[in-house]
Parts: structure tokens; C-alpha cells; sequence
């Protein structure tokens, strides 16, 4: 059974949750920990002799120790690349909390030491008309990881999510600062100490923009021991 299970979000969509979830992965598997992933809902997936495949499904699958099927690191794969509850309704499906969070429970339950699942987008995406994707680290009672991009704007995103989140009963496990464009922004060290003394929770690092991210190279940015922590 999956010792430690966390949930990655967003301050929005976009921020490099895939490539932040691949990098704590290669971060852990260096410590010798066995880990899984999972990206329950995404769309944007493109079509293949093998069926329906997401890219950031691929990246995962690619980063964590412990081989899975495809099916069950991205159990609902949607082909447009739109918002998952549109998508899913353009296909004529039906998605719930109570569905992803069987299938999260379901790898819960396989021996690793890191569970990782990625939402999509930021904290309150919705999957349908009744329920956010927060539910479902919600009835999981899952700590969350946030990613922060370098960007303007990102102190009051990220302090927004951090009080949704702990609003809806959970706990900020930790925060990784992500930088998506090569620019450096304008006061990054200033934004960082603000979000290190006002998150309330450990950064795990703060990644490089790379042209072709590589996650074993941005693992060496992170610290991720106090993951396993407790």
C-alpha cells in the first residue's frame, strides 16, 4: 500500500504541474523510494493505434519506478484539449468524484512508498455541474502540493489556493516555485521570500526554465525528505 499519497495542484492551468509531479518523482526514486503517479482526467489527448494517450500521462509513466498500464495512470482520457467537464460532456460522459477517487484508491492500494495524483488545472476545475476537482483530494483526505509559476500575479494566486485548500479541510504538504518562461521575472526574490514566510508550508524547490525540460535534471533542484516525513 502507497505510504505517502499527495495531490498536485495549480494556481491555474498550465504552471507545469506535469513536469513539477515528474521531477518530485525522479526526486524520490534518487532516494531509492518506489513510486506511482496517476493523472486521473485529462484532455487533450491524442488519438493512437493503442487508443486515446496524453502527453502528461507519458511523462509520468516515464518518471515513476513502478510500471502501470496506461489505463491506469489516465483512466478517463478525453480528446479535446478544453476544460475536463466540457470535454467530457462533448464525448457523452459522465464524470463524479466518487469515480476518480475509486480509481485513486484503487492504486492506494499497490506497494510504493510516493502516490502522486495530478489534478488538472487549478483547485477548483469543475467535473461536472455539482462538483470541483477538489473533491476528490477532499473524500481522499490527501495532502496537496502546490506549483507556483514565477509570474506576475502569482503571490495572490498562490495564497488564494493555499486558503481554498485548507478552507476545504486539507493540508499544504508543500509548494514548488516554477519558472515557465526563460525570462526571469521582475522581484523574483522578493516573490519568493514573500511566499516562504506566507505559504505556511516547506518549498520543496524552485525549478529552471528549460527549452527541453528533462525531470531528472530538475529533481536536482528539489528536496522532497520531508515528504516522507511522519
Amino acid at each position: 500500500m502507497a505510504r505517502k499519497s499527495y495531490f498536485v495542484t495549480g494556481t491555474d492551468t498550465g504552471v507545469g504541474k506535469t513536469m513539477v509531479s515528474a521531477a518530485i518523482l525522479e526526486a524520490a526514486a534518487s532516494l531509492g523510494r518506489r513510486t506511482l503517479a496517476m493523472k486521473p482526467i485529462a484532455s487533450g489527448c491524442d488519438e493512437t493505434p493503442e487508443g486515446l494517450r496524453n502527453e502528461d500521462a507519458l511523462i509520468l509513466m516515464e518518471a515513476m519506478s513502478e510500471p502501470l498500464g496506461y489505463d491506469q495512470v489516465n483512466p478517463v482520457a478525453l480528446k479535446p484539449a478544453i476544460a475536463p467537464h466540457v470535454a467530457a460532456a462533448q464525448a457523452g460522459r459522465t464524470v463524479t468524484a466518487e469515480r476518480l477517487v475509486g480509481f485513486c484508491r484503487g492504486l492506494q492500494m499497490r506497494p510504493a512508498e510516493l502516490l502522486l495524483i495530478e489534478g488538472a488545472g487549478g483547485w477548483r476545475v469543475p467535473l461536472n455541474d455539482r462538483e470541483t476537482y477538489a473533491a476528490v483530494p477532499g473524500v481522499l483526505q490527501m495532502p496537496v502540493i502546490i506549483v507556483v509559476p514565477l509570474k506576475l500575479g502569482c503571490i495572490n494566486h498562490a495564497l488564494l489556493t493555499a486558503e481554498a485548500v485548507r478552507r476545504d479541510g486539507l493540508t499544504v504538504a508543500g509548494w514548488v516555485a516554477n519558472r515557465p518562461v526563460p525570462e526571469i521575472m521582475t522581484c523574483e526574490h522578493e516573490t519568493l521570500e514573500y511566499l516562504v514566510n506566507h505559504l505556511a508550508a516547506p518549498c520543496l524547490g524552485v525549478l529552471p526554465w528549460k527549452e527541453r525540460a528533462d525531470p531528472k535534471t530538475l529533481a536536482t533542484s528539489l528536496n522532497v525528505n520531508c515528504l516522507f516525513e511522519n
